[in-house]
């Protein structure tokens, strides 16, 4: 076994790596009661499989414009491996040992959470920090795969912990106002800038879910250093249910109405490339605008940026601080 003290799981939505994989990708996560509630439990998965019957071809098809898989995965690793590197290098390694193991788990396809788990466990790691890439806390989200972590660790006497919220962080605002300034100079005349978030379900919101409020404190953070003029949307809705508003696409055209001609779109409750940012910003949401006479550009996603790998480390050990691990 290997000698790591401190395990990190980084957790994540996952997604396809085929288009065979898609199918039972969707049935995974619309099978999930934490991120959308269809009818009584009873109901849920044959509900969840008419949707899915509905919309396979459509979501193949848009897959199959970004390469024909998610990127979700390759992205986690190399955030993971660039994420320990940084760990190890840092302070807290001493005589060039290595404190710190990190590993990807995803909730709705392989590597699933309960494996990233069992990998450390097999490690020999006595302690495992889970660190969820989304920003912003939903009990739909962060709460759900914290949820399958807790399940998967208590079958092992091991000490555990989690960061569930980091949306107002200084080096994770810092790397989001760095790229948004990279984006601003991509244009001839200063655009308005939207910020599109994953949409939820109203109803979590109202049940006092702090998702937007979360949001709205990153922006708040970021307008700190930056002058802009913004607007807030939402995107990617899936599910018969309310979900919050505006929608992105009902901002876009809201926009052409006010005269916006240079637009950049910040994917704010993302920090990495997949299928809502390669596919219905760069593609779909970009086609739109330019029908409606607008110039969209979205800004560089955080992906393994140095600065967002720092962001990261930080956390972590201020997280291993926190309890005592340090």
């Amino acid at each position: 076994m290997l000698n790591f003290v401190i395990g990190v799981i980084l957790l994540n939505m996952g997604g396809p790596d085929s288009l065979d994989s898609v199918k039972p990708f969707l049935r995974n996560l619309f099978s999930d009661r934490d991120i959308i509630k269809l009818g009584p439990s009873f109901l849920q998965k044959p509900i969840a499989s008419l949707i899915i019957r509905k919309r396979l071809e459509s979501v193949r098809k848009a897959y199959s414009l970004i390469g024909g898989k998610s990127p979700l995965l390759d992205i986690t690793k190399a955030q993971a491996k660039a994420l320990e590197e940084s760990l190890n290098s840092s302070q807290f390694a001493v005589h060039g040992s290595r404190l710190f193991k990190v590993y990807v788990g995803m909730r709705y396809w392989h590597p699933f959470i309960e494996d990233a788990v069992d990998h450390a466990i097999r490690d020999g790691i006595s302690r495992i920090l889970a660190l969820s890439l989304y920003p912003h806390y939903s009990i739909a989200t962060t709460g759900s795969s914290l949820k399958k972590f807790e399940d998967a660790i208590k079958k092992y006497h091991v000490d555990y912990s989690s960061v569930t919220s980091w949306f107002n962080h200084p080096l994770y605002i810092n790397a989001l106002v760095e790229n948004i300034q990279k984006g601003l100079k991509a244009f001839d005349k200063k655009p308005v800038v939207l910020f599109s978030a994953h949409s939820l379900p109203q109803k979590f919101i109202d049940n006092g879910d702090p998702y937007v409020n979360e949001i709205q404190g990153t922006i708040n953070t970021i307008l700190k250093k930056i002058d802009i003029q913004w607007y807030l949307s939402y995107q990617s809705k899936t599910g018969p249910v309310k979900w919050l508003e505006p929608t992105t696409e009902h901002m876009l055209h809201e926009l052409s109405e006010k005269g916006v001609k240079n637009l950049l779109v910040v994917p704010i409750s993302f920090v990495s490339d997949h299928i809502e940012t390669l596919y219905e910003i760069d593609i779909l949401y970009k086609g739109m605008a330019k029908e409606l006479g607008m110039n969209l550009k979205r800004i560089e996603s955080l992906n393994t940026s140095s600065k967002f790998i720092e962001a990261l480390a930080d956390i972590v050990i201020k997280g291993v601080k926190d309890i005592g691990w340090i």
